[in-house]
């Protein structure tokens, strides 16, 4: 049974490396894209900069949720026979 400790760990370091990683290429074109569409329509700046910035948000939470869940597997294992 102490294997099984040791692949929770496992898996929660890969649930939080692989959400961070995806969270990370995702703000990144996120945030290129805004800058193309910045500088070929200036004008739309102030929305597109609205909708940029409640994406971010809602792919850092998706990144966190991940975090949560990985924290549970780690700290209340439901997997680990008492």
């Amino acid at each position: 049974m102490e294997n099984v400790l040791g692949l929770v760990a496992v898996a929660a370091g890969v649930i939080i490396g692989l959400g961070a990683l995806g969270a990370c290429i995702g703000i990144g074109i996120m945030g290129s894209k805004y800058l193309e569409a910045a500088a070929r329509q200036p004008e739309l700046m102030n929305a597109l900069q609205t909708k940029m910035f409640l994406l971010a948000g809602l792919i850092d939470a998706a990144f966190l949720i991940g975090v949560g869940i990985a924290m549970m597997f780690a700290f209340a294992n439901p997997f680990v026979l008492k």
